[in-house]
């Protein structure tokens, strides 16, 4: 496996003319994009920005609560990568954003947002992400990270009872209606677009510091042009 792993891992991706490195992350629903993430974020710290792909989702304030339970929140039609796009420009751009609240218990935005600051990495990382060619082509590097099925189905019921006040059964046939067949529709076949394809189990220890080392080889690379 360790060798496999060499296979995907290659850093020949193009850097932009942007002095920014923007940092793609795009897998399945709990595959563990959130968790390479916070790590990229912990290990440059002041030098990077994380931004979710989560917070972007359309505000349905409009309908009634029923009426938005109901909604496909796993199809690219769910989430304003228009504002999103804008938002990753302007942060290559060395610009602030705001940036929207989304509230997960009643499917609407909040009132407030939070800023965000511009930095040298500005890490992405949502499970529809390299669907959208307008978003796919900001990235400089993109990693699909890859887990088991079943796992992420225990990820998510995990996530969704203790973060998103929802009961088991809510999340079993949103699971069957919307989010496997949306995966496989979408989310899969989306990492064919990737630079690094991460295999992971519960830790992958190797290939996060295969990628930490290409990403620090190449930001000396940006300070030296």
């Amino acid at each position: 496996m360790r060798y496999l792993l060499l296979l995907f891992v290659t850093f020949s991706f193009p850097l932009t003319a942007s002095p920014k490195l923007v940092i793609g992350i795009a897998g399945g629903t709990g595959s563990g994009k959130s968790t390479l993430a916070d790590k990229l974020i912990k290990t440059f710290e002041d030098r990077a920005i994380l931004i979710h792909q989560d917070d972007y989702y359309k505000d349905l304030s409009y309908l009634t609560e029923e009426e938005r339970a109901k909604q496909n929140f796993d199809h690219p039609d769910s989430v304003d990568f228009e504002l999103l796009h804008h938002h990753l420009i302007q942060l290559k751009n060395n610009q602030s954003v705001q940036i929207p609240i989304y509230n997960f218990c009643h499917h609407s935005r909040e009132a407030d947002t939070h800023s965000a600051h511009s930095a040298e990495i500005i890490i992405v990382e949502g499970m529809l992400l390299f669907t959208m060619p307008e978003i796919r082509d900001l990235f400089d590097l993109k990693i699909f990270v890859e887990t088991d099925d079943d796992i992420r189905l225990l990820r998510r019921i995990e996530r969704d009872m203790r973060e998103r006040a929802r009961d088991f059964h809510n999340i079993r046939d949103q699971y069957l209606t919307t989010v496997k067949p949306m995966h496989d529709a979408f989310v899969e076949p989306s990492k064919r677009y990737a630079d690094i394809i991460l295999p992971t189990l519960i830790r992958n220890d190797n290939g996060v510091a295969l990628i930490i080392s290409g990403i620090k080889e190449d930001m000396n690379c940006l300070v030296m042009r």
